[in-house]
């Protein structure tokens, strides 16, 4: 696994009117305790089967990502030359009916390929939006590592 990130499956509470889910508890889980500084945004995407969007990250910003209906595969890069998992890539399917949330700090790219659309990413990073800490790489500058 890619130091600092973190993947966590997602108890539904389902009754006869629907269901329940808890996303993320901040105080149970420390390593992403910058979200509580009082900063940050929460956006909605949605994305048709088929599409990839990679890659993606940020120079100061963490982010959470949670998939709330349809299918991606998802995929983590480390490009933090610091890092014992430094070029270190994983991948995991995540679908909406087996929720799970992921998290990437700092300097970790991310991508996905909606498998199962339409799909809505419901996603919160530690800071508003600044094109100052935007990181975007082309897929095929990481095809060496990672191919979708």
């Amino acid at each position: 696994m890619i130091k600092d990130a973190a993947i966590k499956d997602i108890i539904s509470h389902p009754d006869d009117r629907g269901f329940f889910r808890e996303i993320w508890r901040f105080q149970e889980n420390s390593e992403i305790r910058g979200f509580r500084n009082g900063e940050g945004q929460i956006s909605h995407s949605l994305v048709n089967k088929g599409v990839i969007k990679a890659w993606h990250g940020h120079k100061i910003q963490g982010q959470l990502n949670y998939v709330a209906s349809g299918a991606i595969r998802m995929a983590l890069l480390d490009t933090r030359k610091d890092s014992k998992s430094f070029h270190e890539a994983v991948e995991f399917k995540i679908f909406s009916e087996q929720p799970k949330v992921y998290y990437f700090p700092p300097g970790v790219l991310h991508g996905y390929e909606c498998i199962d659309g339409p799909m809505h990413i419901i996603y919160m990073t530690s800071g508003i939006f600044d094109l100052e800490d935007e990181v975007r790489v082309a897929p095929e500058e990481l095809e060496s590592i990672f191919k979708w």
